[in-house]
């Protein structure tokens, strides 16, 4: 008697049209409904609102000798139409380009010939031709650094003071931790933790604050949910297939200290941002204050990236690429924030730091804390260190903000 044949296994078929069709026609059929709204006037209410609804979003505040320069777009419902400027209250004539009328989402950029004087403070107020005011202030006026190699290479120089050489500093550090025992290794790796947390809720805290100010059309809180939420899902999606592929013990260590390197990076970033944003705007006396502040603080960070090698010896070479990685996007940051000025960039970008943060104190928490924590019993050494580790950067931030 024959054994009964084993059907082939089916692979997964391609959709066909009729899936297709299938697919798509809720959304014909939804698109249908808007049309039909739309076209009957909001189902015939045809409601006017009594004020016109307007609002716009400035970028950057260009000071040249002798002239001023406004980046504006639109984030009204409507087009709207600029009609009158006003420098501290004195009306003042103006060019702009490409038009007076700058449609929905469109940008427009106002020059105005203004003998402006160093460090005086001035109130711009741009009024539409419905007479809505829109405001922009210069709280220290000062000629605007533009891409130049000079500007580059002084922005450069920032990025490097506030990242690259802290983070460094605080790696030197190895040669004695390697010392403690494994309690006092415990602690520190809880320490990193805390740390990680603590930089990720200033960079979420900074990134709502900003988002705040930006007109309802750009969605400010969307685009901090989508910086953190994806960062924090490639993250882990990566940290995964890395941890499918055979690694030794300190294959694994190093894979860490790279994502903290990562994590600290991204986060220095938007320290960059802040930076280079305080001195496009004129603000040049917070932005060295922010500078020496960023210094006292980021030497911490070199200390958690280390961490997690403690117990291997890294070649000098792997060292040199964690510091860079941790603290050299802090020149890009720096490179952004004062040549380019985008308030929904920065707040992305400070989104996707402190994704990266949260996900890193995430993965070391959950593969390099609680496992051993559970061996060994040092509930007390995790608690001290990640209190420790936001106590260390509140102290710092309180002492430079």
């Amino acid at each position: 008697m024959s054994a009964p044949a084993t059907p082939a296994p089916v692979g997964p078929r391609k959709p066909g049209l009729r899936t297709i069709l299938l697919f798509c026609l809720p959304i014909l059929l939804l698109a249908g409904v808007i049309g039909v709204f739309v076209f009957t006037n909001g189902a015939g209410l045809n409601i006017t609102p009594a004020v016109p609804v307007e609002s716009v979003q400035f970028g950057q505040t260009i000071l040249r000798p002798a002239e001023i320069e406004l980046h504006l777009r639109n984030t009204s419902p409507k087009e709207i139409i600029v009609s009158q400027i006003n420098v501290n209250e004195a009306t003042w004539p103006y060019a702009i380009s490409p038009s007076r009328t700058v449609p929905r989402l469109g940008s427009a950029v106002i020059t105005l010939n203004y003998h402006w004087v160093q460090g005086e403070a001035y109130e711009i107020t741009v009024f539409s031709s419905n007479s809505i005011p829109f405001n922009v202030s210069v709280p220290v006026a000062t000629t605007t650094a533009l891409a130049s190699k000079g500007t580059l290479w002084s922005f450069t120089l920032i990025g490097i003071y506030v990242g690259i050489i802290p983070v460094a500093l605080g790696m030197f550090w190895l040669p004695a931790l390697k010392r403690l025992g494994p309690r006092a290794m415990m602690f520190l790796m809880a320490a990193t933790v805390g740390l990680l947390v603590y930089l990720g809720l200033d960079a979420t805290t900074e990134a709502l604050e900003i988002g705040s100010t930006l007109s309802d059309a750009f969605q400010g809180t969307g685009i901090v949910g989508i910086g953190i939420a994806g960062t924090f899902l490639l993250l882990d999606a990566i940290s995964s297939r890395q941890r499918s592929i055979g690694r030794s013990e300190a294959g694994q260590r190093m894979t860490f200290a790279t994502m903290i390197a990562v994590g600290i990076g991204l986060h220095n970033l938007g320290e960059g941002l802040a930076i280079g944003a305080a001195y496009a705007v004129g603000a040049a006396a917070l932005g060295t204050f922010l500078v020496v502040g960023f210094i006292l603080q980021n030497i911490t960070e070199g200390l958690g990236i280390i961490v997690p090698i403690l117990r291997d010896r890294p070649k000098l070479r792997s060292l040199a690429l964690l510091g860079l990685i941790g603290g050299g996007p802090a020149i890009a940051g720096t490179w952004i924030g004062g040549l380019v000025y985008s308030q929904p960039l920065s707040v992305l970008f400070l989104a996707i730091g402190a994704g990266a943060v949260f996900q890193v104190a995430y993965e070391i928490g959950k593969q390099m804390i609680w496992k051993d924590c559970a061996k060994r019993q040092m509930p007390l050494e995790v608690f001290g260190g990640i209190v420790t580790g936001m106590l260390i950067l509140y102290v710092t931030g309180v002492a430079i903000k």
